[in-house]
């Protein structure tokens, strides 16, 4: 019994961040559904924008005009609330890490997050423009370009994500080199692989166009480069990081 109690503690406490986690979520989504079709409206611009003066958008399902809004103003507050999400999962972990892993952690959930921003906003104001303008300028004559909201969003959301989640390559950089998996210099020697790497995983992770697949891969490609250049900051030395160090000490 008495080593069952800290796993039921510790099951208990991973409950009560997951709940807090959840919570933030619907408090945001709670504090912005009003604007929900506001929302959409403004991440639907880019498409708009790049409409010709007889296109616009549609509904071809009865209930996309209420559900396409609401989806998507859900995966936003998710987007809204991941800095507490995060700091949630780190206040689960801290205790449990030693005290120089805690000085890593911290300025990696902030990059994190931070990046995972700036790849939404690169898609959005740089990507979106681009892809949307060639996509409605290549369309056959006669033929009338008319998007269906959820279809709109489901692109969207496959770019947020792909975009999001590749502006994490200099944390994995970090994180591969400072665990001892890799290295700077082993990951500088692999630069070849890595580049048909990054152009294959823009292949799948975005839509199958070129021109996203390029706009992905290229940053992806710089990011490496960011991170190889923070790795050779903290990847440890056996000298920095004492036998006896603990995260109580």
């Amino acid at each position: 019994m008495s080593q069952q109690q800290p796993l039921i503690s510790h099951l208990l406490e991973l409950r009560n961040k997951l709940l807090k986690a959840i919570g933030s979520v619907l408090l945001v989504f709670i504090a912005t559904v009003y604007w929900a079709n506001d929302i959409y409206h403004y991440v639907a611009l880019p498409l708009m924008q790049s409409l010709p003066e007889t296109g616009s958008m549609i509904a071809t399902d009865v209930a996309a005009p209420f559900f396409a809004p609401f989806k998507l103003t859900l995966v936003l507050s998710f987007f809204v609330a991941i800095p507490y999400v995060l700091f949630q999962i780190w206040s689960f972990v801290a205790p449990g890490l030693y005290k120089h892993e805690k000085r890593l952690v911290v300025p990696l959930l902030v990059s994190s997050t931070l990046l995972f921003y700036l790849g939404i906003a690169f898609a959005y104001y740089v990507v979106f423009p681009v892809v949307f303008g060639f996509f409605t300028s290549v369309a056959p004559e006669g033929v009338q370009v008319a998007t269906d909201i959820s279809s709109y969003l489901s692109f969207i959301l496959k770019l947020f994500f792909a975009f999001g989640l590749a502006f994490e390559i200099p944390v994995a950089v970090v994180l591969l080199c400072w665990a001892g998996v890799t290295s700077p210099d082993e990951l500088k020697q692999k630069r070849p692989y890595i580049v048909v790497g990054a152009f294959v995983i823009g292949m799948l992770l975005t839509p199958p166009d070129i021109i996203s697949q390029t706009m992905l891969a290229i940053p992806m490609l710089l990011l490496f480069e960011g991170g190889l250049l923070a790795a050779k900051l903290y990847t440890p030395k056996e000298e920095d990081v004492p036998e006896n160090e603990h995260a109580d000490s």
